[in-house]
């Protein structure tokens, strides 16, 4: 027996015990991990063999290849013609002699997060693992070691909940712009070749686009897939866009009904996050990409978005977004039922570049003056309030939107209202309009719902009263280029 018919064996066993079966009616009656109420900020890393040429984004191993584009005028410039020096040729030099999970999940406790997500493997097909099912694998290339068990080690050294990111779906097409011209990637190439399958480009938007994805090569999806579940055991899984073809549909059954029963018999709950339509809605957790949503939902959902404006792995050209952006995303996606993932790229040599070092610090500082306003926290009756208006969608996030004092996020927790405002008034000076009720039930006789009101962080005095108008809370002297928390305690 072959390692794939291993792995597809046990995934028919798994759906076979149940009590998960590969139908979307029992699907959607799949949980959301509780933990994941409790742990609203998770880290993404994007960590591989592109992280070696550093230019541009993590499509390197595509557009190296891709007629037109930059990167394969950069790529001849720099190492040669693509038929001499080729992508796989980055492997060897891929070597994370620095590289040190205990470092890395240390980092990302304390910036805060509660779970985290490597990506197990890319686009690109190098397995960023101890694979049985390939040679092209961090295990026995490049590295030569399990980074995805070394990783996962550390998160539970560290307590923090341990996940995968799966893109190889992608795969199907990635590279095949390769053989349109003199390069390395060649016919004929078979099954097990670290190039394979290489076929013509695809409409990303075509969700039947051709030549669609054979048996053999979804087989093969699954089986890899099944493996990072069996040896990883990962309490989310996370799948990149293309999933959606409608060849997927099928696998994607069955590799979430045996996913789910691995759950089962583990003891917890376990979640898939999708993008787009690529799931029934309630069978996985809803993913909006560098983007987020209008307003409150009832279901939970997740944004993923990287540190940097420009690529989600290391380059030598990143675009780092300010800290405040960042919390303001994490601060919007609360407000509204949601999660936020951030992803940062570490350097070829294992390294955590400055800049997304700097990120995750103070990151982390924010995080533990205003945590109780996010891990933990739930909508409340109104996600917002203030003049500038939240892009809905993936995508949205190319550029800064400037807020103002008047623009506040809303979460409860532990009995208190928060009102996060997205930016601190030069005269601490706050009014939430949105309070007003707090003093019209005085009028009416009622309990007044308020009984004090402080500033997370600031220990100057706070004064505050409501009326017709607003809640006004005044906290002279206080300066923050971050957003600030007003925490609302309730009779």
């Amino acid at each position: 027996m072959t390692p794939e018919q291993k792995y597809l064996e046990l995934v028919e066993k798994g759906i076979a015990e149940g009590p998960f079966s590969a139908d979307w009616a029992s699907l959607s009656r799949m949980r959301t991990p509780g933990w994941f109420d409790e742990n609203r900020l998770g880290i993404f890393t994007h960590w591989g063999i592109y992280s070696v040429p550093a230019h541009a984004n993590e499509w390197y191993s595509r557009n190296m290849y891709r007629q037109g584009d930059e990167a394969l005028d950069h790529h001849r410039k720099t190492y040669g013609a693509q038929r001499d020096f080729g992508y796989k040729d980055f492997i060897p030099q891929f070597t994370a002699e620095r590289f040190d999970a205990d470092e890395w999940l240390s980092l990302f406790k304390e910036a805060g997060a509660g779970y985290y997500f490597p990506v197990a493997e890319h686009h690109d097909g190098f397995q960023m693992y101890d694979s049985e099912l390939s040679e092209w694998c961090a295990g026995k290339k490049g590295p030569k070691r399990d980074v995805l068990g070394e990783l996962r080690a550390a998160a539970e050294r560290e307590g923090i909940h341990f996940c995968a990111s799966s893109h190889r779906a992608e795969h199907w097409f990635f590279m095949g712009v390769g053989k349109e011209f003199d390069s390395d990637i060649k016919e004929p190439l078979k099954k097990g070749d670290f190039y394979w399958p290489s076929m013509p480009d695809v409409n990303f938007e075509d969700r039947s686009s051709t030549p669609m994805p054979t048996e053999e090569y979804l087989n093969d999806w699954l089986a890899r897939t099944a493996e990072i579940i069996v040896k990883y055991r990962p309490e989310l899984l996370y799948f990149d866009w293309w999933i959606q073809h409608e060849a997927f549909i099928p696998y994607l059954k069955k590799l979430a009904a045996f996913y789910y029963n691995c759950g089962v018999r583990w003891g917890q709950d376990v979640s898939i996050c999708y993008k787009l339509d690529a799931f029934a809605f309630g069978s996985g957790i809803f993913e909006v990409e560098r983007g987020g949503l209008s307003d409150q939902r009832a279901f939970r959902w997740q944004t993923d978005t990287a540190a940097a404006r420009n690529s989600w792995c290391y380059t030598d050209s990143l675009i780092y977004k300010p800290v405040r952006e960042i919390i303001i995303n994490l601060a919007d996606a609360v407000s509204k039922n949601g999660n936020l993932l951030l992803n940062i790229g570490p350097k070829a040599d294992g390294t955590i570049a400055d800049g997304d070092r700097k990120i995750l610090t103070e990151l982390g500082a924010w995080m533990r003056t205003n945590s109780e306003a996010i891990n933990g926290a739930r909508p409340w009756r109104k996600a917002q309030e203030g003049p500038t208006v939240q892009r809905e969608g993936q995508f949205t996030d190319v550029e800064e939107l400037v807020y103002t004092p008047e623009d506040f996020r809303f979460t409860v927790n532990n009995g208190n209202l928060y009102a996060i405002c997205l930016k601190c008034p030069e005269n601490g000076e706050f009014t939430i309009r949105s309070m007003r009720d707090s003093f019209e039930q005085e009028k009416r006789d009622s309990h007044l719902l308020i009984e004090a009101v402080d500033v997370l962080g600031f220990d100057g005095r706070v004064e505050w009263h409501a009326d017709e108008e607003a809640l006004h809370v005044s906290a002279p002297g206080l300066k923050s280029d971050t957003p600030v928390t007003i925490r609302i305690r309730t009779r």
